[in-house]
């Protein structure tokens, strides 16, 4: 990739030769496709069905743009005829690069790149800053590809004219006007077919380089061999700073084949296509620059000039210069069809990238959601597509610098790049089964650490280079921090944390071990609440800490007592090793159980305590709430009648009120809950009987949004009007299994407030009350 030049190049060659839904007023609704309205089943996902060639094709097209047709000459001035070295030692580098994407790929093939890989291994934050700087990255890329074509084509239009052309040729309105036409083409094509079908563009550019190659080749047969050799003395003509040097300056020409990786989530057979078709386009891009740069080198030089004075006097057009040597005025046919067929081939690559971030980062609500609706037949992403072109329009039409923003393009990609090797690197140590049945980066972790090292030195040389880039970077940083502080955190921290009860090894590979306290002083009770705590500890990778606390003044000498808690904590063990935990039991004696449930949860650093009772009174309320107000971590109390058991558990009711809080904890205990899949789960709100028709419909999309991110699959919406809301809760209570409730914290008031206690004593049905920490 080439991210700023295109223009100066062609100007200089010239110079030189969804869905609404109405609902009728009632007084009580229940919506039985909640779940398909917010995370869209497989089916509905674009489909796999990119093989070997279209990989390849994609990682080509992206790779092999305009970038060698500019960056060449800066990397021949420096270097000379060594830049052959550097571009061969930056395929090296490319190639280790190209191994770690292909092994997160492989092992987690979803569309997204870098996004996914940061999401899988780091946390959401850390993947909404990747995603939306690496979206800017591909939307900038696109822009400079586009004017690359508008400029390239304009160039060739002005040779066509008769006589001299006109003045409007080499306005900027005509190059906008032609980048904007092939902007909305491919777009246009990206929502007709997943790929675009821009193959032909990719396969027409390979067949003008090769023609390039073939006809320098062919003028060193005419040469002397101590011509030749003239031509690549003094081979180092800048030393080895100078092939250091040419390194930083154009191993962004080799930046394409994570293309692929964006694309992951429709590529068949990903765990063998996504490493071959990596591979394979890198290799194919350095057989297209090496012989293209060994025959400018040469055949390109005229008889007493150098390559190294060529480039220091038309950088920009060096290749067009060489190729005129060897070929003549057919040459800059050639050099115009390569190049107009390099940008296009770009242009669509990143903007099929850039439309498969959005895509999923709105399934993840990192982004708006309606930026991941799919048409329902070709199964395209229409709107992530249309969102990322008029972006890319935007930024040709409005950003006047686009050379700084796309040396920021190339900064965020080299950086991009380094955490792709990190997140290869901490996945493989932390999770090795991910990669059990996958592609397996060879020589590890050397090949992780070499290619970090030798990215993250490009990317300061890159932002040393250009200083305007960091500044870019940090303003679309802050505008996208602000964006999702404000409007899209609550709703991606839910989603992450079903995600991870859903799949507890993504634990495992973000380095995490959440760990849950469990007091327990009744055996008959163990079960349930070691059942109910792996909603907060996922088994294998959560820990469960099991207590029984000893009065010391009535219970410390007594033998009884002793065993009686031996026996309890025997229990819980037995039910927690049974259920699949690591647990720890702990056998302590103090004077008060809530003062030494509260110094245990700081000392382990707790990130829940779960209680559990078989009936709540007032004293216990009191007792319940005066713990809350001192404990920092995550409260859960499990209200259950004797013989209850989650294994029975099929309906779920969620009663939702106040003003919330508790989404986050609420899609982890829900996600756990559902685990299985066995599980319903019903969203419910109460309004006044006279709530207004608009009321009921506002309150109905507020709890299909809210199934949508905390149980996509399995929730249903209930709106009813009703002037006795305890009583309609005890109403819905009565026909479900368990009741998650969420208590809001504030000191001096009543957590519980008045409706809880009505569903907490419905005979036959378990309540589970959850309070998010501080």
């Amino acid at each position: 990739m080439a991210t700023h030049g295109l223009r100066t190049t062609a100007a200089a060659f010239h110079k030189r030769a969804t869905h609404r839904m109405m609902v009728p007023p009632s007084a009580s609704f229940e919506h039985p496709i909640a779940a398909r309205l917010m995370s869209l089943p497989e089916q509905e996902l674009p489909r796999r069905s990119i093989g070997f060639g279209g990989a390849t094709g994609i990682g080509l097209g992206a790779i092999v743009g305009g970038g060698i047709l500019v960056l060449a000459g800066v990397a021949l001035k420096n270097a000379g005829p060594s830049a052959l070295v550097a571009f061969a030692l930056n395929g090296v580098v490319a190639l280790l690069t190209a191994l770690s994407f292909a092994e997160m790929s492989a092992a987690f093939p979803e569309s997204g790149g870098c996004y996914v890989f940061a999401k899988k291994v780091l946390s959401v934050r850390a993947a909404f800053v990747v995603g939306w700087t690496t979206w800017l990255a591909y939307v900038v890329a696109g822009v400079l590809y586009a004017l690359g074509f508008a400029q390239f084509a304009l160039t060739g239009l002005a040779a066509l004219w008769p006589g001299e052309p006109p003045s409007w040729i080499g306005s900027r309105s005509t190059a906008v006007a032609f980048a904007l036409l092939a902007t909305v083409s491919y777009a246009a094509s990206l929502i007709r077919k997943a790929t675009g079908g821009a193959q032909w563009a990719t396969w027409g550019k390979l067949a003008a380089f090769a023609a390039l190659i073939l006809a320098g080749l062919w003028g060193l047969t005419t040469r002397t061999d101590p011509a030749v050799r003239a031509g690549l003395d003094p081979f180092f003509a800048g030393g080895a700073l100078g092939v250091v040097r040419a390194m930083g300056f154009t191993f962004i020409a080799l930046q394409g084949f994570e293309v692929i990786a964006a694309v992951a989530g429709e590529v068949r057979e990903p765990g063998k296509t996504i490493p071959r078709a990596m591979v394979a386009s890198l290799g194919c891009a350095l057989v297209v620059y090496l012989p293209l740069l060994f025959v400018v080198s040469t055949a390109g030089v005229p008889p007493g000039d150098s390559i190294v004075a060529m480039s220091e006097r038309h950088p920009a057009t060096v290749i067009a210069d060489a190729v005129h040597t060897y070929v003549g005025v057919r040459g800059f046919w050639l050099v115009i069809i390569a190049a107009v067929l390099s940008t296009l081939s770009a242009l669509h690559a990143n903007l099929l990238a850039a439309s498969r971030i959005v895509l999923t980062m709105a399934r993840d609500r990192t982004l708006p959601v309606v930026l991941g609706n799919v048409h329902a037949s070709r199964r395209t992403p229409v709107v992530a597509v249309y969102a990322s072109a008029l972006v890319l329009v935007a930024v040709l039409l409005v950003v006047p610098n686009l050379a700084a923003a796309g040396a920021a393009a190339s900064l965020i990609f080299l950086v991009s790049f380094a955490l792709a090797h990190l997140t290869s690197l901490l996945a493989r140590r932390r999770r090795p089964s991910a990669y059990a049945n996958g592609f397996r980066t060879p020589l590890f972790p050397a090949v992780q650490w070499t290619g970090g090292v030798a990215c993250v030195s490009l990317a300061v040389f890159q932002a040393v280079a250009v200083p305007a880039a960091g500044g870019i970077i940090l303003v679309w940083l802050a505008l996208g921090v602000l964006l999702y502080v404000g409007l899209f955190s609550s709703r991606a921290a839910a989603v992450d944390e079903f995600a991870l009860a859903r799949d507890p090894e993504l634990h495992s590979l973000r380095g995490t071990n959440p760990v849950v306290l469990v007091p327990v002083a009744n055996p008959d009770t163990a079960p349930m609440l070691v059942s109910i705590a792996a909603t907060l500890a996922p088994p294998r990778v959560g820990r469960v800490l099991l207590m029984n606390v000893l009065r010391s003044s009535a219970d410390a000498g007594s033998g009884d007592p002793v065993r009686q808690a031996q026996d309890v904590l025997g229990e819980a063990l037995r039910a927690a090793l049974e259920a699949g935990h690591r647990p720890q039991a702990l056998l302590s004696v103090a004077d008060s159980p809530w003062t030494e449930i509260r110094r245990v949860a700081r000392e382990y650093a707790c990130d829940g305590v779960l209680l559990g009772r078989a009936r709540l009174d007032e004293p216990s309320m009191a007792e319940l709430e005066s713990l809350m107000d001192d404990l920092d971590c995550h409260v859960a109390f499990l209200l259950a009648p004797q013989g209850w058991s989650l294994e029975a558990v099929r309906k779920i009711l969620v009663p939702v009120g106040g003003r919330g809080g508790q989404g986050v904890l609420r899609a982890r205990v829900l996600g756990g809950l559902c685990r299985d899949g066995t599980r319903d789960v019903t969203w419910l709100k109460v309004l006044p009987a006279d709530a207004s028709d608009l009321q009921v419909r506002q309150t109905r999309a507020e709890l299909l949004r809210l199934a949508a991110d905390a149980t996509p699959g399995h929730g249903a919406a209930v709106v009813e009007r009703s002037d006795d809301p305890p009583a309609s809760l005890r109403s819905h209570a009565s026909q479900a299994d368990l009741v998650v409730v969420g208590l809001q914290r504030e000191r001096g008031h009543r957590l519980f407030g008045r409706v809880v206690p009505h569903v907490a004593t419905h005979p036959g049905c378990a309540t589970l009350m959850i309070s998010t920490g501080r």
